[in-house]
């Protein structure tokens, strides 16, 4: 089964589930592991942002195709 199909399956509701069972989740390791929340912050924050770039370049690459589709 291909994913694109899986998600389309989806409701709003349920990626916020999926987000928020993900984030109990680490909650839930970090309690077992406590090493994990030994790391000064800016190690949460750098780990943060380097998750981030590829799903914001793929969000932005897709939105300027929108937009210079729409332009032609």
């Amino acid at each position: 089964m291909c994913i694109k199909t899986m998600l389309k399956n989806l409701k709003w509701f349920d990626i916020s589930l999926i987000k928020l069972s993900t984030a109990a989740f680490i909650l839930m390791i970090a309690k077992f592991w406590s090493g994990l929340l030994a790391l000064e912050w800016y190690w949460y924050l750098a780990i943060g942002i380097l998750a981030a770039i590829r799903p914001f370049m793929l969000m932005f690459k897709k939105e300027e195709q929108v937009v210079q589709k729409n332009n032609k």
